[in-house]
């Protein structure tokens, strides 16, 4: 046991809890207590941008999870990676800056009642730890009122662009603008529509992960602040009150070789992850009655909404051969030609080392009938039969496209009350038939784009899918035969209204009691919060909800506990 109080418990040194843990340790009177089951970001791999191939699928880093079999995928399961180091999946991600639409967070306020989750109240808290490349003095934007006005300088979380092009990917990017695309400059002013090589969370070609960013130097050097890596938090400490009302007061947890307890006087941070969080809460007694019973654990709050409402963006991957045009396939094929890019890397931090696992970005409608931007292209100049298979012998590029607002909701829920046992990760995808519907258009679209003047010097040749399907059941089943995730989990602990059935924490984040009320002194902080995924990435939606509650948190730090 801890000899000492904390003040405040962070579950989860990823991309929320190690932003959570530097706002709230600048209390030098509040005492803060990180706990990450992983290791620490030591691992080179994680520190060089293409090094997310060693870093997924790696236990050093990675939680090794898989779904469930999913129907949608036609019986398929797929490899489900979270970050299991210190910056979580900021660690092992693509490293891509992007917001999602205005419209997301108008609907987040709608949905919830509550305004503060508005584009235009979430906006600061985006810009509050951004360091923008193009407000870098002497840039072309570094003095621009509107620029200012919509993206930050001086803050922890590093934005650049990327070090790197192709020309192939800048003859898709003017076939998708002869395909009625508009270019843009910039991703992340509340409407993503358009092409343009993505921004990313990069420092002189180095990932910038949120460790990094947060944790180190500044709470290293905090005498306040402790972190416990290597850590499994087991399950969250409740004391009921004579009225039956809840408090978290602690957590258990296995260090390796015993397990131990925290106790914390103010509040417990739960921010594992939309999977993670999900299932200490069910292993805590938090959850949906039938399922805790079921693994003989006696419900404390019966909550249904825990581990339901799972959202996830599923790409489907088109491959085009290419003539005359260089991609990765080739320049990477030979020894020769691995050293070059390696020398590159290490001389100017360049080059094919320096690259986000998607270079290219596209924001566009899968057909006329939807007004905002509804799916999104990561674009990038290679091939490959799947994720850490090796490179096509051929030149090739692929196109995956996702649907960005998915209505295909799936499912955590744990196997057993073991604390290390993985749970049953079902997203359901494509189980809708509006999902199905956007599958066929989408993969229509990319023919479309394709097949413009700009590409037609590389004599693109569809390699996957495949010319033969053609009809909307042919190619929505085939998007079930070849789609795979972008790993956005999101949803699963969702905020709602105190009427909502389905919400897990209400609108401050703190964890609903299942009688109308809230759990005094616990409130989950990740990516599970989310009432609706995003149009985009989510790693910088998780920072801007982690700012959000990192200032509500330490206003309420003002009045007695």
């Amino acid at each position: 046991m801890a000899d000492t109080p904390f003040d405040y418990i962070i579950i989860g040194a990823g991309t929320a809890g190690s932003l959570l843990a530097n706002r709230l340790s600048a209390d030098a009177d509040k005492r803060v207590l990180l706990i990450e089951a992983g290791r620490k970001d030591d691992y080179p791999w994680i520190h060089i941008p293409v090094g997310y191939l060693y870093c997924i699928g790696n236990p050093r880093t990675d939680w090794l999870y898989h779904t469930e079999a999913d129907p949608g995928l036609n019986g398929r399961t797929l490899r489900y990676p979270r970050g299991k180091v210190l910056g979580g999946c900021s660690s092992i991600n693509g490293m891509i800056y992007m917001r999602g639409q205005a419209r997301d967070y108008d609907a987040w306020a709608a949905l919830t009642g509550d305004e503060a989750w508005r584009w235009e109240a979430c906006l600061p808290d985006f810009i509050a730890h951004e360091n923008h490349w193009r407000r870098d003095a002497g840039a072309d934007r570094a003095n621009d009122p509107f620029f200012a006005a919509l993206h930050g300088h001086g803050g922890e979380c590093r934005v650049e662009k990327q070090r790197l092009r192709w020309d192939i990917l800048d003859a898709f990017a003017q076939a998708a603008q002869q395909a009625g695309i508009p270019a843009t400059d910039d991703f992340n002013r509340g409407s993503n529509e358009g092409v343009s090589y993505f921004e990313v969370n990069q420092k002189g070609g180095w990932r910038w992960n949120t460790a990094k960013a947060f944790l180190r130097p500044t709470c290293y050097g905090r005498p306040n602040f402790e972190l416990w890596n290597g850590a499994h938090v087991t399950r969250l400490l409740f004391d009921t009150a004579p009225d039956g009302s809840q408090r978290c007061t602690g957590v258990e947890v296995w260090t390796g070789q015993e397990k131990i307890t925290a106790h914390a006087t103010r509040e417990v941070l739960l921010s594992a992850g939309a999977i993670g969080s999900p299932q200490i809460l069910q292993l805590s007694g938090v959850g949906p009655a039938a399922l805790l019973q079921q693994h003989g654990i006696t419900p404390l709050i019966d909550l249904p909404g825990v581990g339901a409402n799972l959202q996830d963006h599923l790409q489907i991957r088109a491959v085009f051969k290419v003539k005359g045009a260089r991609t990765l396939n080739t320049r990477a094929a030979s020894s020769w030609g691995k050293a070059m890019i390696g020398l590159e890397y290490a001389l100017r931090r360049t080059g094919p080392m320096s690259m986000a696992p998607s270079q290219l970005g596209v924001f566009t409608r899968s057909s006329a009938q939807y007004v905002h931007p509804n799916i999104q292209y990561h674009v990038q100049p290679l091939s490959l039969d799947a994720f850490g298979e090796p490179l096509h012998s051929f030149d090739a590029f692929t196109a995956s496209v996702c649907n960005l607002n998915p209505g295909s909701r799936g499912t955590v829920q744990i196997k057993s009350p073991r604390f290390a046992d993985a749970p049953a990760i079902s997203p359901h995808y494509l189980s809708t038939d509006e999902d199905r519907q956007v599958a066929a258009d989408s993969l229509r679209l990319t023919r479309r784009i394709v097949a413009q003047p700009a590409l037609a010097r590389y004599a693109p040749e569809e390699f996957k899918p495949g010319t033969q399907f053609q009809t909307d059941a042919e190619l929505a089943r085939l998007a079930g035969d070849i789609a795979t995730t972008i790993f956005h989990p999101a949803g699963t602990t969702a905020m709602g209204r105190a009427d909502d059935a389905g919400a897990v924490v209400d609108t401050r984040l703190r964890l609903r009691d299942g009688r109308g009320g809230v759990v005094a002194g616990l409130r989950v902080v990740d990516a599970g919060v989310m009432p609706r995924i995003p149009s985009g990435n989510i790693n910088s939606p998780t920072l801007m909800i982690a700012e959000k509650a990192a200032r509500w948190i330490r206003a309420d730090a003002q009045t007695p506990s």
